[in-house]
């Protein structure tokens, strides 16, 4: 139950965050992608922010024998760049671009009502149920 209810709050902040930061409207992240036009470089500040407060806060927790709600710690292990990871940060920087959603200010924004949100999400997850669909293909050759 525990883990759950920090689940629940750390989704709280971090949703806030992105509402309270803009980051929930598509037309703030498209303008961070348009220099020539109306540029808003508050996207390129919250990613610093956010960046900082994740280094600083992996060099502290990372200092423990184990998380707080957890034996241990579940941090990658694959190293390697290799094709799906490529492929995979270019599909979603590419529909970042078009949609001005990433799936991290989508949901807070369906909180909000917003229509598109809810477009967004719902061809997320068909792209989810493809691309799972797609590996168990090809992992059966």
């Amino acid at each position: 139950m525990a883990r759950i209810l920090a689940s629940l709050i750390v989704g709280l902040v971090f949703g806030g965050g992105i509402v309270v930061s803009g980051m929930s409207n598509p037309a703030k992240i498209l303008n961070f992608f348009d220099f020539a036009g109306n540029w808003d470089p508050s996207l390129a500040l919250v990613m610093g922010a956010a960046l900082t407060i994740t280094a600083i806060g992996y060099r502290l927790v990372l200092r423990r024998p184990a998380p707080v709600l957890d034996s241990s710690f579940h941090l990658p292990t694959k190293r390697e760049v290799d094709l799906p990871l490529v492929g995979g940060a270019a599909v979603f920087g590419i529909g970042w671009g078009i949609a001005g959603f990433c799936p991290g200010g989508s949901i807070p924004a369906l909180g909000l009502g917003k229509v598109e949100a809810l477009v967004f999400v719902g061809a997320m997850l068909v792209g989810l149920a493809l691309a799972r669909l797609a590996r168990g293909m090809i992992a059966a050759r």
